[in-house]
């Protein structure tokens, strides 16, 4: 509240994208829901953030994603290495804050 952000919970994925500042994706199956791989893609395919749902958000915005990607699922290869995309940035920002806490717990 402080900072005037706020989240919103939109179902519709072109509702949601538009006017986005940040788009955030990730895989669909996780370890261990590997037998529901199928029935998910079909469930989230058109969750896809691929340049039609990426032209919705603002001109700036910005996609992320924890990666590993798999690449024409939840994003499409176009947006994960276009310009809007800072996944990599992400990564290691990552590894930069897991290696402080490593430090920090030694």
């Amino acid at each position: 509240q402080a900072s005037g952000g706020q989240v919103e919970w939109i179902e519709d994925p072109h509702e949601a994208a538009q006017d986005a500042d940040v788009l955030y994706t990730d895989v669909w199956a996780s370890m261990g829901q590997e037998d529901e791989a199928e029935i998910r893609k079909k469930v989230f395919q058109d969750y896809c953030i691929n340049s039609q749902i990426l032209n919705l958000a603002k001109k700036d915005a910005i996609v992320l994603h924890c990666l590993p990607a798999h690449r024409g699922e939840e994003i499409t290869e176009e947006v994960l290495e276009g310009p809007q995309s800072v996944v990599f940035d992400e990564a290691e920002n990552r590894l930069h804050a897991h290696k402080a806490i490593m430090a920090l717990l030694l």
